[in-house]
């Protein structure tokens, strides 16, 4: 089956998970589970309010490295497709800023892929987070991958 949409976007507007969704397993008749994660804006992060989210990346470096997770993905679990998309710029709360999904015939390798990538792409993709609070006194701050996070990539020895 060959994916007719790229495996990895990087873009400022939304997305529709519905349709991507049904584009990823569209004719493929091997498919027997998919698995997606949708992560969405809070308007808190450890303990503080977050009126705003702007995400930055580095075109071209941040497509190859979320390209060779895919691969990686690939090698380690019996999956057919998979499908990032990660919003940059400015998001509020509640907007949606990434979605993974992987196709494959059994649920368990599903689960594991996209776990596998959202573990990487909280730790690892060339992305920089700035959040700036409701006060506009306070200045914004740029936000680091968690230790928890940092935690859940080990497990997986990549």
């Amino acid at each position: 089956m060959i994916l007719l949409m790229p495996r990895v976007s990087i873009q400022t507007h939304d997305f529709d998970v519905s349709a991507e969704l049904a584009a990823l397993r569209a004719g493929d008749k091997r498919v027997g589970a998919v698995c997606s994660f949708v992560g969405t804006v809070r308007d808190i992060n450890d303990g503080d309010a977050v009126a705003e989210l702007e995400l930055e990346h580095y075109a071209g470096m941040t497509e190859k490295s979320l390209e060779a997770m895919i691969d990686k993905a690939c090698e380690r679990f019996d999956i057919y497709l998979a499908r990032i998309i990660h919003r940059v710029g400015k998001l509020l709360p509640l907007d949606q800023i990434v979605f993974v999904a992987v196709t494959s015939a059994h649920r368990h390798e599903s689960f594991q892929a996209c776990e596998f990538l959202m573990d990487y792409l909280k730790t690892e993709a060339p992305f920089w987070k700035k959040e700036q609070t409701p006060n506009a006194k306070e200045t914004s701050r740029w936000v680091d991958a968690r230790s928890s996070d940092d935690a859940a990539l080990r497990r997986w020895h990549v």
